[in-house]
């Protein structure tokens, strides 16, 4: 399990120089992230928190989409929030961004007395090693009826046995994870009553947009 203590260095280190050139390189692949942004539909005074928030590229078109509900963030490198920060400014929207990890974030981190009405991971539950207490965490934080929200790489079923190959090669090298067994566990939560789940694949497999609505 990745601690605080261990996991901010090295995160830092990984996005020290590539958080100049994240969202440069990432629209080509990070398929999904827009869909997401329309599917969210925020709501007058909802909160929405994205867990793993990079450089608030999601965040800066949501609040600009959804004016009337309330964006914050946090990640887990201090260097991407640098870029974050700096691109919230520039885009004139308040969304406060904060240094946690997604296994201990809380409404607190933000001011906040009331629980979250949507949290969301946008390629992010790909990258920790704890995913699951990732998922669990967030559910503690959401209201009763509130959702979490994924996008991530998919089981790529519909694509070329290669394709998934060099992807994943590709992939590795930013410690990224092809995760099958996500779905596996939202599907065991929605079994045991923790809320309703929506599911569907993008790009023949490429990535999946889910939505746990909870009880």
């Amino acid at each position: 399990m990745t601690t605080a203590k261990d996991a901010h260095p090295a995160m830092d280190r990984m996005y020290r120089w590539t958080r100049h050139v994240y969202d440069a390189s990432r629209k080509y692949y990070l398929l999904g992230r827009d869909a997401l942004i329309g599917e969210i539909d925020a709501q007058p005074g909802e909160v929405v928190c994205e867990a793993g928030c990079g450089t608030a590229r999601n965040l800066i078109l949501m609040a600009k989409r959804y004016p009337q509900a309330r964006f914050v963030g946090f990640d887990a490198s201090a260097e991407m929030l640098k870029t974050a920060n700096a691109s919230v400014e520039k885009a004139g929207v308040t969304i406060p961004l904060r240094v946690a990890l997604a296994q201990d974030f809380s409404p607190e981190l933000f001011g906040l007395t009331e629980k979250f009405d949507r949290v969301f991971f946008s390629y992010a539950l790909s990258i920790m090693d704890d995913w699951q207490a990732a998922v669990d965490h967030a559910l503690t934080v959401l209201k009763p009826g509130g959702t979490l929200h994924v996008v991530d790489f998919g089981d790529q079923k519909g694509l070329p046995r290669w394709f998934k190959w060099v992807l994943g090669k590709w992939l590795h090298q930013f410690h990224v994870r092809f995760r099958p067994e996500v779905k596996a566990h939202f599907d065991s939560l929605a079994a045991s009553g923790r809320g309703t789940l929506a599911y569907r694949e993008v790009a023949r497999g490429y990535a999946y947009l889910l939505a746990l609505k909870t009880r």
